[in-house]
């Protein structure tokens, strides 16, 4: 038997806000890992710039890409046409932050390549003539 809260209100208590406040950390907490505005699944491993080793087989990688960036709004092409490797770019349309993405499997691996912006290259150093001392 629930028994109604102490107050002015005739209805009982429920604790609806309380577990949706909960479920939203929980959310939070659970959350994918974000690189240069770049989603990449839970488990990666970096192993060097840019790049991820995912610890998921290829199609279930391909699969949590096609929920994170749908195919309707995020293109997709084939990148590789080579024997034993599979590789797919998902381009990003906004331009923001990435080109895109490249998931490949090779050598029974899956890795992840963020495609960094073109324009955001290092700018390149000028060349300054030595000064030569006089006597």
């Amino acid at each position: 038997m629930t028994r109604p809260l102490d107050s002015l209100r005739p209805h009982f208590y429920k604790a609806r806000p309380l577990g949706v406040v909960l479920l939203a950390l929980w959310a939070t907490a659970s959350g994918a890992d974000v690189v240069n505005g770049a989603q990449l699944p839970d488990g990666v491993q970096k192993v060097g710039e840019n790049r991820y080793r995912a610890s998921r087989d290829y199609e279930a990688t391909l699969d949590y890409y096609k929920t994170v960036y749908p195919s309707s709004n995020y293109p997709r092409r084939s990148i590789v046409n080579q024997p034993g490797v599979k590789a797919v770019h998902i381009s990003n349309p906004s331009g923001k932050n990435f080109e895109g993405l490249n998931i490949y499997e090779a050598n029974e691996e899956v890795r992840i390549y963020i495609v960094p912006l073109q324009g955001a290259a290092k700018p390149a150093k000028k060349e300054t003539k030595p000064v030569r001392k006089t006597k």
